[in-house]
């Protein structure tokens, strides 16, 4: 299969990215946050051939990306107040509502689960063709399951060239992680998984408190313990243990700081921006960059701690998870 690149500044191409979709196609589409693989939800053998595409367990869950607020109703039922509520603050944006599914949705999109993630994507080139054909896509990120997502095309073709139709370039990603999830199912709200926006956002929104905690056996999308994960090993350390090792360092290493370091003969030094919000932004196009340096190692100052820092620390968590199997 040839992967076509489409211009997400184009007209016809987001004409053209909706009438694959509308086709069952596949299509890796630009959003804020990462760039997601995108197929018809309305359609069970096009949501199926993602699975197929990525290489992803059929019981792991897809978030459905909807152009209005209103189509909320069209794919869960019980809908509580706090879900409206939520939409209305931060839709279109980086904010997935995990919400009781309705009953016509296919057990394929929901990994056979209950529920339903939901959220309407503030990326214009996508949102312009939801709405022009009216559709709403299944769309997990753009990338081979566990690889590192995706926040430009060239990640998206570094993956999957020639396993998926088309990508519509919209150059990088504003967020450069995954979606806030947050469950709205049970009696108490909980993020399940971290996200550019953060407990006291919703908190402020919905007037209660909203749990965060550090595990849970909520399945949701990108909740496993090795995942976003580079093609070197990844370790995370302290300041200290960095210095360290970067004056004793005897490989190719790349090394991902915010404090300025040391430099070594084999260290390819990768600085990263010193706020949370950058520094997620740009933190898959980071470690995809060591990796195309073919590096034998990638090193990570620990970041900062703090509210703001937790989807950042979520990702490295998962990318530095010792299990290459």
């Amino acid at each position: 299969m040839n992967t076509l690149v489409l211009d997400a500044r184009s007209s016809d191409d987001i004409a053209l990215a909706g009438h694959f979709l509308r086709q069952g196609k596949l299509v890796a589409v630009p959003t804020e946050t990462v760039y997601g693989l995108a197929a018809d939800a309305s359609n069970p053998d096009a949501v199926s051939a993602i699975f197929a595409a990525k290489g992803r367990p059929a019981d792991h869950p897809l978030i459905v990306h909807m152009h209005s607020i209103d189509a909320i109703a069209d794919w869960a039922c019980d809908i509580p107040d706090c879900a409206w509520q939520l939409a209305h603050a931060f839709w279109p944006g980086p904010l997935t509502l995990l919400l009781k599914k309705a009953p016509h949705v296919s057990n394929i999109i929901t990994g056979g689960l209950d529920s339903i993630g939901l959220r309407m994507p503030a990326h214009p080139a996508l949102l312009s063709v939801l709405k022009q054909h009216q559709l709403a896509v299944a769309a997990p990120s753009a990338n081979r399951y566990k690889k590192l997502s995706p926040t430009s095309c060239e990640q998206v073709l570094a993956g999957l060239q020639g396993r998926i139709d088309a990508v519509l370039d919209g150059g990088f990603c504003q967020h450069g992680v995954e979606s806030t999830i947050v469950d709205l199912t049970g009696q108490t709200i909980q993020i399940v998984r971290a996200g550019p926006i953060t407990a006291s956002q919703l908190c402020a929104v919905v007037q209660q408190e909203v749990a965060q905690p550090t595990q849970h056996q909520v399945k949701v999308a990108g909740n496993v313990a090795a995942h976003y994960q580079p093609n070197a090993p990844l370790i995370c350390m302290s300041t200290a243990q960095l210095k360290e090792r970067i004056n004793a360092a005897t490989a190719d290493i790349a090394v991902l700081h915010y404090r300025p370091l040391p430099q070594g003969s084999k260290v390819h030094s990768m600085p990263m921006p010193p706020s949370a919000a950058d520094y997620a932004s740009a933190l898959y196009r980071s470690l995809y960059l060591a990796d195309k340096a073919q590096v034998r190692e990638i090193w990570c100052e620990q970041p900062p701690q703090g509210e703001d820092w937790l989807a950042v620390h979520d990702r490295l968590r998962r990318a530095g998870f010792n299990d290459r199997s």
